[in-house]
This record gives C-alpha cells, sequence and structure tokens, in this order.
C-alpha cells in the first residue's frame, strides 16, 4: 500500500522530488524548501479604536470636556502574506490584516525585517498589495485555481499565534463557497489543512509548488482549526491585484442585470438540462447587459471561457472585470447557446448632493435618495456621497456611490434609520451596502 501511495504521489508531481534517502522515505521535504521563502509574517501597529474618533483628536474637544491628553495607545496584530513579484518587491495579504495599520513591518525567512508600504486594498474580496523593497527576494508563482478539484493536495503556510512560519498540509476539500458572510466577493477555497488566527494572508500551495489561494478564514467554535479553512482563490487575487497595481484600487462597474441560482427545482420548471449556471431575473433599461442583448430568463453559463457554477460565481467574475472593458458571455437561450459581449460601464452617479457627516464612519458623508436622482425608486437606504481618502471610511473600503441598506444586520431605508441603527451599535460594526450590481457587507470594526 505504501508503495502505491508513493507511487501515486510521483505521478501527481513528478518534477518535486518527494522521495528522499536510502529508503525513498516519502516528504514534502524538498517543496516546502522551495516554496517557504516566499511566505512572510507580517506585523501590524494601528491607533486604539478610541483614538480613531475624530472628535477625540480634536484638542478644543478635549480642553471643553476636561478629556487628558493621554499618551496614545497603540494596537498590535500579526498575520502573514505572500510575497508574489519579487522584481516588483509585491507582498499579497488580506485586507482585514492591515486594516488601519499605521505601519507595517514585513518579515522574511531569513529573519530580515522590512517596512511595508499599501499600494492598496480591495475589502471586497479581502485582498491588500504591500511594496517592500525588492532585494533578494523569492517569489511564488501564481497557479490556475479555477483548475482545482475537490480531493487535490494541498499546503497551508503562515503564522499562526505569532508562532513564527509554520506548515500544515490537507486537500481541497470544497470549491466554490459562499454565503460566509464575511466581505463581499465570495468563491472560497475550502480546506481542511488547519488553518488559525495569525494564518490570514498566507498561502494555500499545491503540489507543484504554485500559489493556488491567500488563506483567509476558519469555522470554528472557539476560534481555532476544526479541519474547515477558506482561501481566497489564486485568479481572483490576481484580478485584485493587478486592478490594485494599474490604479490603486479595483474599478467595479455595473452591467444593469440581476440574477439568480440556477437550482436542480428551477432547471426542471424550465426544462433545462443544467446543473451550473445563473438566470438572468431582471435586465435594466440602457445598461449594458440589454445593450448585449440579455433577455429575462437567459441562463449565463459562462464568463470570458470559464464556466459559471451560479449566480456568486457570476457576481465575483464580472465584478472583477475593470471599468470599460469587455467581458464575453455565454449564455443558454431556449436551447441555444449565444455568445454575448457587453462593456461594463462606469456606476451610475448620483447629482451632487449635500452630504451628512457621519462620526461612526469618520470621513464619510451620506444623504437621503431624493426625488429626481438616479437611483430614486430603484433601493432604500442612505446614499454616500462622499468619503476623505485615507479616512477611516475610506481605508475601511466605503466609497462614493455606496448606498447603505442596513447597519449590523439592522435594515435602514434613509439616513435617520442609519444613524439610529449606528448609535446603538456596541462592539463591532457591520455596514451592508449596494455598489453596482453587487452587494457587500464590510466590517468597519
Amino acid at each position: 500500500m505504501l508503495a502505491l501511495c508513493i507511487a501515486h504521489i510521483a505521478d501527481i508531481q513528478a518534477a518535486i522530488p518527494l522521495l528522499e534517502g536510502r529508503g525513498n522515505v516519502p516528504t514534502l521535504a524538498p517543496l516546502i524548501a522551495e516554496v517557504t521563502p516566499a511566505v512572510v509574517n507580517i506585523s501590524t501597529v494601528s491607533r486604539s479604536a478610541a483614538e480613531t474618533n475624530p472628535l477625540l483628536r480634536d484638542p478644543f474637544f478635549r480642553r471643553f470636556f476636561d478629556i487628558p491628553d493621554a499618551p496614545q495607545r497603540q494596537e498590535r496584530a500579526a498575520g502573514s502574506g505572500v510575497i508574489v513579484d519579487a522584481r516588483s518587491g509585491l507582498v499579497v495579504t488580506n485586507h482585514h490584516v492591515i486594516r488601519a495599520a499605521q505601519e507595517i513591518i514585513v518579515t522574511l525567512k531569513d529573519r530580515r525585517q522590512l517596512k511595508a508600504q499599501l499600494v492598496g486594498a480591495d475589502p471586497g474580496t479581502d485582498i491588500a498589495v504591500l511594496r517592500i523593497e525588492p532585494q533578494n527576494l523569492t517569489a511564488l508563482r501564481l497557479g490556475d485555481s479555477d483548475a482545482l478539484r475537490v480531493g487535490d493536495y494541498v499546503l497551508a503556510i503562515g503564522n499562526p499565534f505569532g508562532l513564527g512560519q509554520t506548515v500544515t498540509s490537507g486537500i481541497v476539500s470544497a470549491l466554490g463557497r459562499t454565503g460566509l458572510n464575511i466581505e463581499g466577493y465570495e468563491d472560497f477555497i475550502q480546506t481542511d489543512a488547519p488553518i488559525n488566527p495569525g494564518n490570514s494572508g498566507g498561502a494555500l500551495v499545491s503540489l507543484r509548488g504554485e500559489l493556488i489561494g491567500i488563506n483567509t478564514a476558519i469555522v470554528g467554535p472557539s476560534g481555532g482549526n476544526v479541519g474547515i479553512g477558506f482561501a481566497v482563490p489564486a485568479n481572483i487575487a490576481r484580478a485584485v491585484m493587478d486592478q490594485i497595481v494599474r490604479y490603486g484600487e479595483v474599478r467595479r462597474g455595473r452591467m444593469g442585470m440581476q440574477t439568480q441560482e440556477l437550482t436542480p427545482e428551477l432547471a426542471r420548471s424550465l426544462n433545462l438540462a443544467l446543473a451550473d449556471g445563473a438566470i438572468v431575473t431582471g435586465v435594466d433599461p440602457g445598461s449594458p447587459a440589454e445593450r448585449a442583448g440579455l433577455r429575462r430568463g437567459d441562463v449565463v453559463t459562462g464568463v470570458n471561457g470559464r464556466p459559471v457554477r451560479g449566480s456568486a460565481d457570476l457576481r465575483v467574475r464580472v465584478g472583477l472585470v475593470p471599468v470599460g472593458e469587455s467581458v464575453e458571455l455565454r449564455v443558454l437561450r431556449d436551447g441555444r447557446t449565444l455568445a454575448l459581449k457587453a462593456q461594463v460601464a462606469a456606476p451610475q452617479q448620483a447629482a451632487a448632493v449635500d452630504g451628512q457627516s457621519v462620526p461612526e464612519l469618520a470621513g464619510a458623508s451620506v444623504a437621503n435618495i431624493e426625488r429626481g436622482m438616479p437611483l430614486y425608486g430603484r433601493i432604500e437606504g442612505a446614499l454616500v456621497v462622499s468619503v476623505a481618502q485615507n479616512s477611516p471610511a475610506w481605508l475601511q473600503g466605503l466609497r462614493p456611490g455606496d448606498v447603505i441598506y442596513a447597519a449590523n444586520a439592522r435594515r435602514v431605508r434613509n439616513v435617520a434609520e442609519l444613524m439610529s441603527a449606528l448609535r446603538g451599535a456596541e462592539g463591532s460594526l457591520s455596514v451592508s451596502l449596494v455598489r453596482g450590481d453587487f452587494r457587500i457587507t464590510i466590517l468597519m470594526r
């Protein structure tokens, strides 16, 4: 049995020596030695939550209410990251690892410590890109995460509990996981390779020595590993990184279509012999989707040559196409397969209106959606009309044009309801919003 197992592993990756010593002992040591120099530890320093309140930073406010000028309390956190471009010094990690960080230090496997600059972050996919001094770095090449199968062997490498670099192993236990409400664009790889606090931003590596995911989250009753961990697929991380390096942010646009999952029951009712896809339930007049020829009842089965598993998968794939670029949709209509091309448009801009500042969303201002605005009658919520760059709200991911429809899972239909929901929030604060065609939940603190 051992000989058969060794032969099977060797067939999977003949290019990597998995047998060592006179006894041909199976080992992953050569692979680990090759890839671990590209995985780094990340430590951050940030202000305490109280110090991020703009009122507490105002000297007049402090004197008026006799608040002592206590020394600023710093909060430290640790996570992981992956060098993906040695020549440019680019490191990919999770947005939540560096969120609100004032200082970011990257520690390499050879114990060098380098200050990192934040290139940009995307809360929707929980991906951030850092830049460090590109001297004697080792990068991990990106693999094709769409080629993964349930049962493929993987390694998880990171910095759990701040112990230092650690390697664990397992298999891909599921693909396309959604509905976890971690951020906004969910298409996770699930693995039983142990992932623990501090592994966030680390590497999920195939036996080919390729980066196929960025470790992001775990499900566990006590915050520890129980064999269910999640990683952002490498293809998503690559698309986000490309936009961040190019623009400093991810520029998501709109297609103007609404979709839902193609369930087996729905497929039977429509006489469709399909297991995967997203059915179009609505098309906005004058939208890119309408100009491309999409109709209600169409089933989208592919995007840019890649199959679509469902509505959430379609949302992620379209959401990573930059504004102004075209996307090719494979569509099933009345038993025929069509190829439609649509150009992603910029989100609809609201008319210039005066906004109301929100202390809990420092740096952002909001307004009601009034009659005459493009969004009037289409959605209820508080419209984000401005966000100061590099403010706490900006760093947490809020952008002008977002429509906040819930705060801490409490439905809000206007500014007054938003203010009420925020005033009653204790501890963590999350806002759910609509951006373009998509819905996102952002953890603000």
